[in-house]
């Protein structure tokens, strides 16, 4: 019988106050949770205390977005929606134990979207009660602010606009500066603190190990399809002033009147920024929508390297299969002939279909040459870029993994974007298409207990998995979670390279639609 409770015995005490979740079903719940406050364009700042006890038991906001949310595709990444607010800097926590002593370990989720979309609870899997009472961790969600409330770069226009082109990034150190302070109240350890997100928020982890104001707030990362390459995420040369201006010009202001940015509605500054950014892009100037490089923020991985900080974070880093191979599926593989595959396969790449064909069958000897069709080139390649890059470093050790899995939608459609995800959280059972009777529960705990082992001491490895060694520079060591899991080393240099060459390149943003 699953057990309630709101009460005395649901209460913790933070730096700040005192907040009463509730206990359900083995784990004590906290929703959202204010980590900071801030009002448009202003830098974060510590929640004022209070007197009695705050009431935390309904999600906070989550950030307003640019463009209207349309349900669609569900059947593959099912979603919640939820009310929106620029005053959206809340976090949620799962735990077991509310003893100070339990010191367990902290898993703090940043959600994907790029770094204009997306929220804490977007995706029905990111609930984090199975990971808190099954792996016995800590399990923190947050929200923060996104597109041009947490990336526009308005320096140029007052010291009291510093690093605006970062106040989404502030955002997350500020979240996880308040973990580290009150985490304990939850059962946590803030010295055993691990980051993960997917796609922008595996970005946002990558990012952070280059904030040196982090540094102290967590210990180990774990970044799921969220390497791109550079180029893909364009961010225009220069500072903010050129677009800010073209912005005031729009809504009839001069530059004396910048402030007034703080204060017109989200939606008419959006609407100015639709409008300015177009002459921007063709003048290859920045456009914001993603952090800014500077002395707080030293640049993404992929760009400007390993500071000497990330060098020693642990990290376990990986894409799927997929990735944005979201188009239906309209054949059938499994009923497709020789000849009707060649041809699909040299539609789409020409004269290297033939080869292309022999270097998958190496790198991948239990999967059908037509799914050579759905391979990923976008995530995975600067992926294997950040695994060399960072296996080069002696000073911390580099998980790598490829997620492979075939789900029984479209007959036989392979991993795509956030297909992993309920895996990651023991989740299945909320993601009716993540279910194959007999294998995805085994797969599900052999990726679950690596996750949770890796957060624990820094280790994947466990008795239901082939041992997975660490990359070293030169040699990628990938465990491929699959039917049957397997590590494979340096398997697929050659088939990228010639995909590569021959492939479709795509845009992240148009990737996302």
């Amino acid at each position: 019988m699953k057990q309630f409770m709101c009460n005395d015995k649901t209460t913790v005490s933070t730096k700040a106050g005192k907040l009463r979740g509730y206990f359900f079903d083995g784990s004590y719940i906290f929703k959202g949770v204010h980590y900071a406050e801030a009002d448009r364009f202003e830098k974060p700042r510590d929640v004022e205390p209070w007197e009695g006890v705050k009431d935390a038991t309904s999600f906070g906001f989550v950030c307003p977005l640019m463009g209207k949310e349309t349900p669609s595709g569900e059947l593959l990444v099912p979603h919640a929606y939820w009310p929106q607010d620029e005053h959206c800097q809340n976090l949620n926590v799962w735990t077991t134990d509310l003893c100070p002593e339990a010191k367990k370990p902290v898993m703090v989720w940043l959600h994907g979207g790029g770094y204009s979309a997306g929220s804490s609870i977007e995706q029905v899997c990111y609930d984090g009660a199975n990971m808190a009472k099954l792996g016995d961790v800590v399990v923190v969600t947050l929200n923060h602010r996104l597109n041009i409330i947490g990336y526009l770069d308005l320096s140029d226009f007052g010291e009291e606009y510093d690093n605006t082109g970062n106040l989404g990034h502030m955002d997350m150190v500020a979240a996880l500066k308040w973990v580290h302070e009150n985490i304990a109240s939850f059962g946590g350890d803030p010295e055993n603190v691990t980051i993960f997100g997917q796609s922008g928020g595996g970005m946002k982890v990558t990012d952070l190990m280059n904030i040196p104001a982090a540094d102290a707030y967590f210990q180990k990362g774990i970044c799921i399809s969220g390497a791109i390459e550079p180029g893909i995420m364009p961010a225009g040369e220069g500072g903010g002033r050129p677009l800010v201006e073209a912005m005031l010009k729009y809504l009839g202001l001069d530059v004396s009147q910048v402030a007034e940015l703080k204060t017109i509605p989200y939606t008419t500054l959006v609407e100015a920024y639709n409008a300015a950014v177009p002459e921007m892009r063709a003048k290859n100037l920045y456009t914001g929508q993603r952090p800014f490089v500077n002395d707080w923020f030293l640049g993404r991985l992929e760009e400007a390297g390993l500071s000497e900080h990330a060098k020693k974070v642990p990290l376990m880093i990986g894409t799927v299969f997929g990735e944005f191979a979201f188009a239906p599926q309209t054949y059938n593989k499994y009923e497709l002939t020789e000849e009707e595959v060649q041809q699909k396969l040299t539609e789409k790449y020409g004269d290297n279909a033939e080869k292309l064909s022999e270097l998958f069958k190496e790198a991948y000897p239990e999967k059908l040459p037509i799914d050579l069709l759905t391979i990923d080139g976008m995530f995975r390649r600067p992926t294997k870029a950040v695994i060399q890059a960072k296996a080069a470093c002696q000073d911390s050790p580099t998980y790598a993994y490829l997620f492979n899995f075939e789900f029984p939608v479209e007959n036989g459609k392979l991993a795509w974007h956030c297909s992993d995800l309920p895996f990651f959280f023991h989740n299945i059972d909320l993601v009716p298409s993540a279910n194959v009777p007999g294998v995805s529960d085994k797969l599900q705990e052999q990726l679950f207990t690596a996750v949770m082992n890796f957060a624990k001491c820094g280790d994947p490895n466990h008795a239901e998995i082939p041992f997975w060694p660490a990359s070293k520079a030169g040699d990628e060591a990938t465990m491929i979670f699959d039917r049957n899991c397997v590590v494979r080393h340096n398997h697929d240099d050659e088939l990228l390279a010639l995909h590569k060459k021959a492939g479709v390149r795509i845009s992240f943003e148009n990737a996302q639609h």
